[in-house]
C-alpha cells in the first residue's frame, strides 16, 4: 500500500512538473489561492466546491480520461493554499482530489470511480464542478448535448467557411471555419440527426445553403446551415448505423460521422483508430505541453524536437488518443517516427531530412564496408542463370547502362563455374545473407509433368457413344445407350469442368467440313479410355494413329514430331532454282503450368499433316491443326475433336447397250451411293510426377 501511494505521488509530481511547468499563459496579476475543496449533493447531482481567496475571472480549462477515470482542471495564476496535495472526498463517484502546483498554475485532479462528464460554473470566489451520476454515465447513453466551451465572444462574429470532405475510412467530415478560437459550440443528437450550434455567431449569405453530399458514399446525406437568433445552426442528416466524433483545432471545428462498426469481440473506436478515449479542453496551450499530456496518458515516451513551438486551442470529446495525436500533428504540420515505445515528433520537413540522412549514412557505410567472397553450391538451378538474375539491369544490358536493377550492391559481383555448378558472390556481409536467402528460394526442384496423348481417327458415331458412356447420359434428357460409367465419370470437383459431351456439326451437302469441340472429364473416367479405345479398334470403328508420350518440367515447352519432309523447287530472285522442304508430320507441342491448387494449364499445339494430291508446283499437304489452352485437373483428360472428313462414293453398274436405252435402261442397271464421315480425336492426359514417379 505504501509503495502504491509513493508510486501515485511520483506520478502526479511528474505529471504536474512536466505539463504544468510548460504552460505559459500570461497573467496580469495573481488570482489568489485554493483554500478548500469539498463535495456535496445538489438536486441529485454530485458537486465539487473549490473555494478561492480571490474571485476567478474565467472557467478553468481541463481534460478527462477514462482509464483511470480522472478529471483535470487547470487554474492559471493560482497557488495551493490548503497546505495539502491530496484531499479525501469519498462521496459518490469521487474518491479524492489532488492539487499539483507548478510555476504560476495549479491543477486540480479529481480521482473518480467511473468515468463521467462534467461542467463548471463560476460563483464569485467559488468554482462548482457538476458531475453526471456515475450509474447513468456507465449504463445510459452519453448526454445528448455536448458543450465544448462557453462562448467568450462579446459580439456576434460571422463564420468563415463550411466544407465537406470524405475521409479515407468512409467517414463524412464537416469542416467549419470559425472567426476565432473563442466561439462556443453545442453538439446535440436530435432524432436520427445531429445539430451543431455555434453561439454568438452569424452566417454569411454565401453559406446559407443546403448541401446534398449523398454522392460521396458516407453516412451523411444533407447538411443545412441556417441562422437561429444569435446562433448559427448546422443540421446534419445521416442514414444507417453511424457514430460521430467532434473536435476543435484553433479556428477550425470538425464533425466526423462514420459508419458504425459493430464487433462484439473487439473494443475499437472507429475503423482507423483503436486507442483509449480521452477528452481534452485547452485554450492556447503550448504544443509541447499538450504532447506531454498524451505521453502521460499512453505511457509512451514522446521525444519532442526543439523546433516544435507554438500554442494550440484544442477541444476534444471522447476521441481515441491516437486520433487526438494525429489531430495535433496535422494542425501544426508535424510528423512522427516510432521506435518501440518511443515516439519522436518533429516538423515533417525535419523528419524527412533526418530519414534522408539516415539512408545516406547507411549507404556510405555500405560503400566502406569490407567485401567477402562466398561460394554457393546449386543443386537444381544453373549457376550461369543465377548470375544473370543477380547482375542484370533494368534495360537488359550491362548494369552500367541506364538505371540498375541489380540485386547485388554497386561493388558486388558474381561468377559461375559450370563444371561444378557453383556460384561465387563477392559483396558485403548483409548482401551475402540476402543472396543466401534468395538462392534458398530459387534453387528448388521443378515439378515435372508427363503428357500422354492419343490421336484417334474414328467414325463419327464413336465420339457420340463415348460421350454417352463416359458422360453418363445425354444433355437432352435421353436415356444412356449401352453401358456407362456413372459412378466414376461425374464432373470434376470444384474446377468448373464439364463431363465429355460430343457436339457434331451438320454436314448435309458438304464433302469436307471442319468444326471445333473441346471436352474435359476427370481422372476417374480417364482410366477407362484404354478400354474404350481398344474396343473401338476391335469393332472396326476407328484406329489409334499415334500415342506419343513425353515428360517436361513445369512451364517448359516440350515437342515431339514424326513424319516426312517433301522436297519442292523454289526459284530464287536471281533466277536460280533451289530445293526446299515441306513437313507432313504428326506433331505434339505442349507447355504445362501447374497451378497452386494442383490443376494443370496446358498450352496445346497439335498437327496431323499428310501427303495430299500432286500438283505442278509440288506435293500438296493436307493439314489438321489444333491450338488451344485448357485448364484440367491432375490426371484428367481433355478431348479435342470436331475435325471431320467426309467421303462420298457414287457407283453405277449396268448391262452394256441395254443399260443405255432411255427409260427402259433403268431396268438393266443399279446405282450405289455411299457416304463415310470420319473424325480426328485428340486425347491429352497430363499427370504431375511425384517423388515416387508416375503411377502406370
Amino acid at each position: 500500500m505504501i509503495q502504491e501511494k509513493l508510486r501515485l505521488h511520483a506520478y502526479w509530481r511528474m505529471l504536474g512538473a512536466a505539463v504544468v511547468a510548460a504552460l505559459t499563459v500570461s497573467v496580469a496579476q495573481a488570482r489568489g489561492s485554493i483554500d478548500s475543496i469539498s463535495g456535496f449533493l445538489q438536486g441529485g447531482a454530485e458537486v465539487l466546491r473549490i473555494e478561492f481567496s480571490e474571485p476567478q475571472a474565467e472557467l478553468p480549462t481541463g481534460f478527462s480520461i477514462q482509464n483511470p477515470a480522472r478529471i483535470a482542471l487547470d487554474f492559471p495564476g493560482v497557488s495551493n493554499g490548503t497546505g495539502r496535495s491530496s484531499i479525501d472526498i469519498n462521496q459518490g463517484n469521487v474518491k479524492s482530489a489532488n492539487i499539483v502546483q507548478a510555476g504560476a498554475r495549479a491543477r486540480v485532479v479529481l480521482n473518480l470511480k467511473q468515468p463521467t462528464s462534467y461542467r463548471a460554473e463560476l460563483q464569485g470566489k467559488t468554482v462548482l464542478v457538476l458531475l453526471d451520476a456515475a450509474s447513468s454515465a456507465a449504463k445510459m447513453p452519453p448526454p445528448q448535448v455536448t458543450t465544448f466551451a462557453e462562448s467568450q465572444n462579446i459580439d456576434n462574429l460571422p463564420l468563415k467557411d463550411l466544407d465537406f470532405r470524405r475521409g479515407t475510412d468512409g467517414a463524412g467530415r464537416i469542416v467549419v471555419g470559425l472567426p476565432n478560437n473563442q466561439v462556443g459550440v453545442d453538439l446535440q443528437q436530435q432524432g436520427k440527426g445531429l445539430i451543431v450550434d455555434f453561439l454568438r455567431s452569424s452566417l454569411p449569405e454565401g453559406l446559407r445553403r443546403k448541401l446534398d453530399v449523398s454522392d460521396f458514399g458516407t453516412p451523411v446525406q444533407t447538411i443545412t446551415a441556417s441562422q437561429q437568433g444569435e446562433r448559427v445552426r448546422l443540421t446534419i442528416d445521416p442514414v444507417g448505423e453511424w457514430e460521430h466524433s467532434a473536435y476543435q483545432s484553433d479556428n477550425q471545428f470538425v464533425v466526423e460521422v462514420r459508419p458504425k462498426k459493430v464487433d462484439l469481440t473487439k473494443l475499437t473506436q472507429g475503423p482507423a483508430y483503436s486507442g483509449e478515449k480521452l477528452s481534452l479542453n485547452f485554450q492556447n496551450i503550448e504544443v509541447r505541453s499538450l504532447l506531454q499530456v498524451i505521453a502521460d496518458f499512453t505511457n509512451f515516451n514522446i521525444v519532442t524536437s526543439d523546433t516544435v513551438t507554438g500554442a494550440l486551442t484544442l477541444r476534444l470529446k471522447d476521441v481515441p488518443w491516437d486520433q487526438a495525436l494525429q489531430i495535433i500533428m496535422d494542425a501544426k504540420g508535424l510528423g512522427m517516427r516510432k521506435s518501440g515505445t518511443v515516439l519522436w515528433i518533429a516538423p515533417k520537413d525535419e523528419i524527412d531530412e533526418r530519414t534522408k540522412k539516415d539512408y545516406e549514412a547507411a549507404l556510405a557505410i555500405q560503400k566502406l564496408e569490407p567485401l567477402r567472397t562466398q561460394a554457393f553450391q546449386l543443386n537444381y538451378a544453373k549457376a550461369a542463370d543465377m548470375v544473370t538474375q543477380l547482375t542484370m539491369s533494368s534495360q537488359g544490358g550491362s548494369s552500367t547502362s541506364g538505371y540498375s536493377n541489380r540485386f547485388l550492391s554497386d561493388r558486388g559481383s558474381a561468377i559461375s563455374e559450370p563444371r561444378t555448378n557453383q556460384l561465387f558472390v563477392t559483396d558485403t556481409s548483409a548482401k551475402l545473407e540476402e543472396v543466401r536467402q534468395l538462392l534458398a528460394t530459387l534453387d528448388v526442384p521443378v515439378r515435372q509433368v508427363m503428357i500422354e496423348a492419343r490421336i484417334v481417327e474414328a467414325r463419327d458415331t464413336f465420339g457420340r457413344s463415348l460421350g454417352v458412356r463416359l458422360g453418363g447420359g445425354s444433355r437432352t434428357g435421353g436415356s444412356a445407350v449401352g453401358g456407362t460409367y456413372d459412378n466414376v465419370a461425374g464432373p470434376t470437383g470444384g474446377s468448373g469442368m464439364s463431363p465429355f459431351v460430343s457436339l457434331p456439326a451438320s454436314l448435309s451437302g458438304v464433302s469436307t467440313v471442319g468444326s471445333f469441340a473441346l471436352s474435359i472429364f476427370n481422372s476417374n473416367a480417364s482410366r477407362f479410355l484404354s478400354l474404350e479405345l481398344s474396343a473401338m479398334e476391335a469393332d472396326g470403328q476407328g484406329k489409334i494413329v499415334s500415342s506419343p508420350r513425353l515428360i517436361t518440367a513445369d512451364q517448359t515447352k516440350a515437342l515431339i514430331e514424326q513424319g516426312t519432309e517433301y522436297p519442292y523447287s523454289v526459284t530464287a530472285p536471281n533466277g536460280a532454282t533451289t530445293i526446299a522442304f515441306k513437313k507432313a508430320v504428326l506433331k505434339l507441342e505442349v507447355t504445362p503450368q501447374i497451378t497452386p491448387e494442383g490443376n494443370i494449364i496446358l498450352d496445346l499445339d497439335v498437327n496431323k499433316d499428310s501427303r495430299g494430291e500432286s500438283t505442278t508446283q509440288g506435293v500438296a499437304i493436307d493439314t489438321k491443326h489444333i491450338k488451344t489452352q485448357v485448364l484440367i485437373e491432375n490426371g484428367g483428360t481433355v478431348v479435342i475433336g470436331g475435325i471431320f472428313e467426309m467421303e462420298e462414293t457414287n457407283q453405277e453398274n449396268k448391262i452394256p447397250v441395254l443399260g443405255d436405252v432411255p427409260v427402259v435402261g433403268n431396268l438393266f442397271k443399279n446405282r450405289t451411293k455411299e457416304s463415310t464421315k470420319r473424325e480426328m480425336l485428340v486425347f491429352i492426359t497430363p499427370k504431375v510426377i511425384t517423388d515416387r514417379g508416375p503411377v502406370r
